[in-house]
């Protein structure tokens, strides 16, 4: 079997195990591209020596491309707080009276909730809007 043959298979392998593993990761498709790499420097003719330094130069010049991109992206919110996530963030909620513990109980999807305001906020009655969900707690901010 040609050796270009064997990078493809390899490459192909490491694509169907990155899709498999359902971590979400992008490792694997990163090495896949230093295999898809090292396939057409074997078509090229070179020696296997030169194939294994171009899959890792290829692989590892993807993996620290996307270290650098993944370092200029802001970081993303707890999931408590990612409207991705959590579709109630965002939403607006009417508190009609807060409880001397702080919290507040209101109407929102149907069902009763139990609402605190954010840190620093005052308890105020009025229109709030979901900052973040913890557990079965709205945690509100004053609009």
């Amino acid at each position: 079997m040609a050796s270009s043959t064997i990078w493809w298979l390899i490459a192909g392998a490491a694509v169907v195990a990155e899709l498999l593993s359902g971590t979400g990761t992008v490792y694997l498709l990163l090495m896949s591209a230093g295999f898809a790499a090292a396939a057409l420097s074997a078509h090229a003719g070179a020696a296997l020596g030169t194939q294994l330094i171009v899959a890792a130069v290829v692989s590892l010049g993807a993996v620290i491309g996307w270290h650098a991109i993944r370092r200029k992206r802001p970081p993303e919110p707890p999931t408590g707080a990612n409207r991705d996530v959590n579709l109630d963030i965002g939403e607006r909620v009417h508190v009609d009276a807060w409880n001397a513990d702080g919290t507040a109980t209101v109407r929102y999807r149907g069902a009763q909730w139990t609402v605190v305001a954010r840190d620093g906020s005052m308890l105020t009655t009025g229109e709030h809007k979901v900052a973040e969900v913890i557990g079965s707690r709205l945690v509100v901010e004053k609009i």
